[in-house]
């Protein structure tokens, strides 16, 4: 029996009763499936992160001149990201962000993109995941507050007229969003997020009902309440739509149609709500964080015209 029909079981025998200590402990269950990572998934994330990639990929990435970066969260975990100097350009870095259950590694095909079009790349580990410490997931969530200490350390690093841009995909897209909305120095100057959702709540619930096939209550409000206490945020505190209109900064919103994982409404929703400069590329044969993949040559070119024509980074 697959693990995830496994807890599906066990939610529902303990939703279906009745007491309010059977919606304690399916809201429990869920928070520690949804929440936690072990070591050993950590590892397991690291050797799906290469899998996903093509040989030449990692072949690649093998061969790159690299530095080891660490950097202190605000609670206290230490964080590790590969910085791949760009031979042929000065003053320019993006910073990548990895999607759930994986590590940086999943960011080669993307960090191969923007070294072609003359960036540095900085491939952090997100915290819980990959060589990073930690073993709760923060959603994007207390992850934009480490990507806010990623770009200092850039800045302290390589410069002052560092020019900066935060890319990340489905977790790592709700990160590089959430992180816009914070108080981000000027040499930040665009988001490009693919297949990430507009809501952490709302991306929760989905998953629980499309993935599991259980009712949203009682156990969300009840995982909800665990995750303010335990994990020291909420689902509901991740309102990812929020920061990336406060932030003002130029977006590019990739996704694809066929998105299974983080439905193709959250572009639409984002797209038609932010008030900023922005770009949309719907790809209509992509699965989650799939348009890479299934349009490469389309794939660049999208980003690169965002960057050049709109942003103005030539």
């Amino acid at each position: 029996m697959k693990a995830t029909t496994k807890l599906g079981l066990t939610l529902a025998g303990a939703v279906g009763t009745t007491t309010a200590a059977g919606s304690l402990l399916g809201g429990a269950i869920a928070y520690k499936v949804a929440m936690h990572v072990s070591d050993a998934q950590k590892k397991q994330g690291q050797a799906l992160s290469r899998s996903e990639n093509t040989e030449i990929e990692n072949f690649w990435y093998e061969k790159q001149p690299k530095e080891q970066w660490f950097m202190q969260t605000f609670d206290g975990l230490n964080l590790v990201a590969t910085y791949i100097p760009n031979p042929h350009t000065v003053g320019r870095l993006a910073i990548l962000a990895h999607g759930l259950g994986h590590s940086r590694e999943q960011m080669i095909p993307y960090a191969r993109i923007f070294m072609s079009l003359g960036y540095d790349v900085l491939l952090p580990d997100a915290r819980a995941f990959g060589d990073s410490e930690g073993h709760t997931i923060g959603y994007g969530w207390l992850d934009r507050l480490d990507y806010e200490r990623w770009v200092v350390t850039a800045i302290n690093e390589l410069g002052a007229d560092l020019e900066i841009v935060l890319m990340g995909i489905s977790m790592g897209a709700a990160t590089v969003m959430a992180n816009s909305g914070e108080p981000l120095p000027s040499n930040v100057k665009a988001i490009i997020e693919d297949s990430g959702y507009a809501d952490l709540y709302a991306e929760a619930k989905f998953r629980l009902t499309h993935k599991f096939h259980l009712p949203a209550y009682p156990i969300m409000p009840m995982a909800n309440q665990i995750a303010r206490n335990s994990a020291g945020y909420a689902f509901t505190d991740g309102h990812i739509l929020k920061q990336v209109a406060t932030s003002g900064l130029p977006i590019l919103l990739i996704h694809g149609s066929r998105d299974q994982t983080v439905p193709v409404s959250n572009a639409h929703l984002l797209y038609d709500q932010l008030p900023q400069q922005k770009g949309l590329y719907i790809d209509p044969e992509a699965e989650h964080v799939q348009a890479i993949r299934t349009h490469p040559d389309r794939y660049q070119a999208v980003v690169s015209e965002f960057l050049t024509e709109q942003v103005g980074l030539k």
